[in-house]
């Protein structure tokens, strides 16, 4: 197998792909490029500025007391201007739901722990702790065993 990238801002971007037959690559492939909208951050503010926020540095997206937040890498808080909804339809397919109102980056999941109580908690790699809800914890778990 051979990899070909030519990086030239004068020419349109296009994917091309050459494949004997399809397989599970190929499908992760054309995901990973149907997905990919041109962004790959967000704009986060703190009480200092705005910061370009890249995805691959955002631990989850949570919503406390009416307002969005993502944390990063290094347990810091950003606030979000979007919603939620909006952000699952513009972030790429490794942020899952772990309750009503986070998302996580699956990459950036450390473990899952279990607490006295039967509840289900995520442990990002940078400490920070958020529950998961008894139903997202199935579709996950439906996730991995596939």
């Amino acid at each position: 197998m051979k990899f070909n990238l030519t990086i030239d801002p004068k020419k349109p971007e296009e994917v091309r792909v050459t494949a004997h037959q399809r397989s599970s690559l190929t499908d992760q492939i054309e995901n990973l490029v149907l997905q990919y909208a041109g962004k790959d951050r967000l704009p986060a503010y703190t009480e200092d500025g705005m910061k370009m926020l890249l995805f691959e540095d955002i631990e989850c997206i949570t919503v406390t007391e009416g307002k969005t937040f993502a944390i990063d890498t290094q347990n810091k808080k950003y606030r979000l201007k979007h919603r939620l909804y909006e952000l699952e339809k513009v972030l790429p397919g490794c942020f899952i739901r772990i309750n009503k109102s986070t998302l996580a980056n699956e990459k950036r999941l450390d473990r899952f722990s279990a607490a006295f109580n039967g509840a289900v908690n995520a442990v990002f790699k940078c400490g920070y702790t958020e529950y998961v809800s008894r139903r997202c914890f199935a579709e996950i778990k439906r996730r991995y065993d596939e």
